[in-house]
């Protein structure tokens, strides 16, 4: 639906419903304003503040590192409570894993 931009950054977010089972959303972000409401797409806004990160380089010869690296993080006292994670594409190599902490939750 969206171009591909040089300059567009691609996420992974995911978060609990309220049965326990994780729901899982791809997203990329708006490069031109109003380009996501054009096509309907729903927007999800990623905060800024602190966050806790695993980089895993290489992520494609390993995918379930992704997984082992939010387990990781999620077991960290410092997240805050309802927040979600995120996989940044910094580029073809890389993911970062990130949770916000909890300093930032009310901010």
């Amino acid at each position: 639906m969206l171009p591909n931009d040089i300059h567009r950054n691609y996420f992974g977010l995911s978060w609990p419903d309220q049965d326990g089972s994780i729901i899982y959303k791809a997203a990329a972000e708006e490069v031109q304003k109003g380009e996501l409401a054009k096509h309907s797409l729903e927007t999800k806004t990623i905060s800024k503040g602190e966050y806790l990160y695993i980089d895993i380089p290489d992520f494609m010869k390993d995918i379930p590192a992704i997984g082992t690296a939010f387990q990781t993080l999620i077991h960290d006292e410092r997240i805050a409570a309802n927040g979600f994670c995120i996989e940044w594409y910094l580029n073809q190599n890389l993911c970062r894993c990130m949770v916000k902490t909890k300093e930032y939750e009310n901010k």
